[in-house]
């Protein structure tokens, strides 16, 4: 996922992906745990789309607050 995807979608959108991608990433750490991981570099992008969804939701809320 680009930045650009995540700037362009509403803040439900984006919530609810990041739910979806807790709960992805809930499970590869189970297969990681268990071994039966086999593509290691989707943990990686899953942790940086998380992080990439949560600076997006701070930096709206913020300046919301700014605004107001």
């Amino acid at each position: 996922m680009k930045a650009e995807e995540v700037h362009t979608k509403s803040d439900d959108e984006l919530k609810e992906q990041l739910l979806g991608l807790r709960k992805e990433a809930f499970n590869l750490r189970f297969q990681t745990a268990s071994g039966q991981l086999e593509n290691t570099a989707r943990v990686r992008q899953v942790r940086r789309d998380i992080a990439r969804i949560k600076t997006v939701l701070g930096q709206r809320t913020s300046a919301a607050q700014m605004a107001s």
